[in-house]
């Protein structure tokens, strides 16, 4: 039953196969086992391949094995078409077509396990590249808000300057009517006396006007304060919302991209296999000499070409003689009166008629 299935993968004609020795049936069963066996490994790659893309298993398995019937039916057909002949440089030029489309079907199913086979190494290739778009991505939203988070700041620090440069004036003042009063500076009188209380009500002026500005200055620190905190907040809602597209960064072609930064030749020998699993129906035909099946193959062939052309030879002088008797007879017949007369009598009815449809038509028209 198995070998029957696989014959029957082939693309082998049964009918005759069944009349051949059993060596024969079981070249033509390995073929076939190899066609089935390399639409399994595409129907498990393409599987896996899209299970990165849909992150759903049904869909993936349901498509996987549509894939697969796909990579069935193309290697059964680049097999079963392959034909025996007499010269080997016919039967390479036959094949060359059918092995380059064998190297592209490799090249499909192999990517898919190899990103499978090497993930581990994958995800961390994936994982430093996460890590340099975080990066990336934080300073490229930084760029957005730092301009105005710096001025805001820097105002900041204005209002605060202007604050201590009064407070130091305020301080001097302060200094100067203690040391009037002291007798320690200015007319150096001992005492609280007239030039005391001017320079003691300029610093009280001044007292007033600082705790004035710090009134207003804190206000304007205050709202400088809530629009930088506010900044910040967009600036970290801007990266938390990014920051989940930099995490799904792991999809069919991040992955096959990450697979290009390591090492090559791992990869070229899994390639180099399934370019080997996938050719080598069509290599052991062409090397194998012609056997049982090749010879009844090209007999029933031949005579149904034989025979297809002999009809259409037969055919083609069926017509030339048809031809040439029509000939002959119009010839012979073209001079007899009765068919002279008959055809002036059917002519003069013709033209008559059309003489009435003219007239006809010209009186509608009038």
């Amino acid at each position: 039953m198995l070998k029957k299935f696989f014959i029957l993968c082939s693309g082998a004609d049964t009918d005759i196969l069944n009349d051949c020795s059993i060596g024969e049936q079981n070249k033509y069963a390995g073929i076939g086992a190899t066609v089935f066996f390399t639409a399994v490994m595409a129907t498990i790659a393409a599987s896996y391949a899209l299970y990165t893309v849909f992150d759903n298993l049904y869909s993936s398995i349901f498509f996987g094995l549509i894939w697969g019937l796909l990579i069935f039916n193309l290697d059964r057909y680049l097999v079963s078409t392959i034909k025996k002949r007499d010269n080997i440089i016919d039967e390479i030029l036959q094949a060359t077509p059918r092995i380059f489309l064998a190297v592209i079907i490799a090249i499909v199913i192999s990517k898919p396990l190899e990103l499978k086979i090497f993930e581990k190494e994958i995800n961390q290739v994936l994982l430093e590249q996460k890590n340099d778009l975080t990066l990336a991505n934080q300073n490229q939203i930084a760029e957005q808000f730092n301009p105005k988070i710096d001025e805001l700041n820097k105002q900041i620090l204005d209002l605060q300057s202007q604050i201590n440069t009064k407070e130091t004036e305020v301080n001097a003042l302060y200094d100067t009517y203690i040391s009037e009063a002291e007798g320690t500076a200015g007319t150096k009188l001992l005492g609280k006396g007239p030039v005391y209380k001017e320079k003691r009500e300029k610093h009280d002026a001044g007292l007033i006007e600082l705790q004035q500005l710090k009134t207003d200055n804190k206000t304007k620190i205050i709202a400088l304060e809530s629009e930088i905190k506010s900044l910040q907040k967009d600036y970290n809602t801007n990266v938390a919302t990014t920051q989940p597209i930099i995490n799904n960064f792991d999809g069919l072609m991040a992955r096959i991209t990450a697979l290009g930064k390591l090492p090559w030749l791992p990869s070229f020998f899994i390639f180099l296999l399934f370019l080997a699993i996938e050719t080598s129906p069509i290599i052991a035909k062409l090397l194998s000499p012609k056997g049982e099946f090749d010879f009844k193959l090209q007999d029933q062939e031949t005579t149904i070409k034989t025979w297809t052309l002999q009809k259409v030879a037969e055919r083609n002088l069926l017509l030339k003689t048809d031809n040439e008797i029509n000939n002959k007879v119009y010839n012979e017949i073209a001079d007899e009166q009765d068919v002279i007369n008959y055809k002036r009598k059917k002519a003069r009815e013709l033209m008559q008629h059309q003489a009435d449809a003219f007239l006809k038509n010209q009186k509608s028209v009038l």
